[in-house]
């Protein structure tokens, strides 16, 4: 009989307390464009989370209803980036404010023809400046080992400071 090993996964929380802490960086390429889902459309806050999330094991939300997903998607708190390239979705991020006036990076990631074209630290400075302009008391993102490789690097070099690590089974 073989034992099956747990894989431990690491959770990092992350918190950036000022807009003066953000070191910025520009996105390599003018042919990208970052823009507001203004219209509120589940179904495509849908489509994002599993388009990108697919390959980092993001399956929290794979079980919700159509009614779930509505809820979420289409609530007050929350605005949703897509980064473009001609036309065509290469990521996104969704912006959730509490009602401390925390906002939360909820959902951060490139779309994988896009991964490893130097595009991570520029879209993620548009996040967190949408994030403080949208009035952030503070803004808070946490990742974990099942993330891309070089996600928690890319939360520190912009300015984001480690709060709390948890490991769970």
């Amino acid at each position: 009989m073989t034992e099956k090993k747990t894989q431990i996964t690491t959770i990092w929380y992350l918190v950036m307390t000022s807009p003066s802490e953000l070191i910025k960086k520009p996105l390599p390429d003018k042919g990208f464009e970052v823009r507001e889902c203004s219209e509120k459309l589940f179904e495509y806050n849908r489509f994002l989370y599993e388009f990108v999330g697919r390959h980092w094991e993001w399956t929290d939300k794979l079980s919700w209803s159509e009614q779930q997903w509505q809820d979420y998607s289409e609530s007050e708190n929350l605005r949703t980036w897509v980064l473009y390239k001609s036309g065509s979705p290469a990521g996104y991020f969704e912006l959730q404010k509490k009602s401390d006036g925390v906002i939360e990076l909820a959902y951060f990631g490139l779309a994988k023809p896009f991964i490893g074209q130097g595009l991570g630290g520029g879209f993620l400075s548009n996040a967190i400046e949408e994030a403080w302009s949208w009035g952030a008391s503070k803004v808070q993102v946490n990742t974990c080992s099942l993330d891309h490789p070089g996600a928690l690097a890319n939360y520190q070099a912009r300015g984001f400071q480690i709060e709390r690590t948890e490991e769970c089974a």
